[in-house]
């Protein structure tokens, strides 16, 4: 049961912020699109952190990785 549920909230988190930046993109979708990219970026700086354990890394990926997902968010 847990591969299936790790399975459905992956291809969920991974569809979803299609459909947040789709076109006719209103303040609601733009804010939506940066709750998914804060997930991804928590997701992402806790990967990181699990598979080099330095701390030195943890903390650059944590300024860079939300930096760069909001330069990439939708024009308001």
């Amino acid at each position: 049961m847990k591969p299936l549920l790790g399975a459905l909230s992956g291809l969920a988190l991974a569809l979803t912020p299609s459909l947040a930046l789709a076109e006719g993109v209103s303040g609601y979708s733009r804010g939506n699109a940066f709750l998914y990219f804060a997930a991804i970026a928590v997701v992402l700086i806790f990967g990181i952190h699990d598979v080099f354990r330095k701390k030195w890394l943890t903390w650059g990926s944590a300024i860079v990785i939300p930096v760069l997902l909001y330069l990439q968010l939708p024009a308001k």
